[in-house]
């Protein structure tokens, strides 16, 4: 097996692997991507589907658990008050926060496991997952590729690539945590 076919592997079942560090090997396959050693497109294609096996595998298990699926995300008062409110969403506006929820940390697998518990049809979650994962596959990849393009060395590309995206990140999390915290700490309450 070659380097680049065993680089995707390891990219494909880091992917699939929750809370494994998707994010930083999928900017390391984009400075890969960026030294010609693999098409970027197959690096985005790859991940997107290593993440939409992990949201079949969550969501299957919130289908069999119910709420119980989140026992373990609902360790303390702000994850608890997270998934609350990303279910009170889910009911609403479905498609859309299932998408954006992928961007935010550990959001994918809750997003997943929350669909599976509210006993969304596969049909409607297959579709939305796979954008979802496709979209936030295409955002890391992209970063390290451009950081690939920027500085030769591969270490200080992925160093590079890796501070853009923290830096694009802390202040859109902190933003989306701003705006929600009154409400968060709302659902808490609701949910103690």
């Amino acid at each position: 097996m070659s380097a680049t076919a065993a680089s995707l592997v390891v990219l494909f079942l880091v992917a699939v692997v929750p809370l494994a560090p998707t994010e930083a090997v999928l900017i390391g396959a984009g400075v890969l991507a960026a030294s010609g050693e693999v098409p970027l497109y197959l690096v985005v294609l790859v991940a997107a589907a290593g993440c939409l096996a992990s949201d079949m595998i969550n969501f299957t298990m919130g289908r069999r658990m119910g709420m119980k699926a989140l026992d373990r995300v609902n360790k303390n008062v702000k994850a608890r008050a997270m998934v609350v409110w990303t279910a009170d969403q889910l009911a609403s506006k479905g498609e859309t926060i299932l998408i954006a929820a992928r961007f935010l940390p550990a959001g994918g697998i809750v997003g997943a496991l929350l669909a599976g518990a509210l006993k969304w049809p596969v049909k409607r979650f297959v579709p939305v997952a796979a954008v979802g994962s496709a979209l936030w596959s295409v955002y890391p990849a992209t970063v390290g590729y451009i950081g690939g393009q920027i500085v030769d060395e591969v270490w200080l590309a992925m160093l590079l690539s890796i501070a853009v995206a923290t830096l694009i990140s802390i202040p859109v999390g902190m933003a989306i945590r701003a705006r929600n915290a009154s409400r968060t700490l709302s659902y808490a309450e609701a949910s103690s």
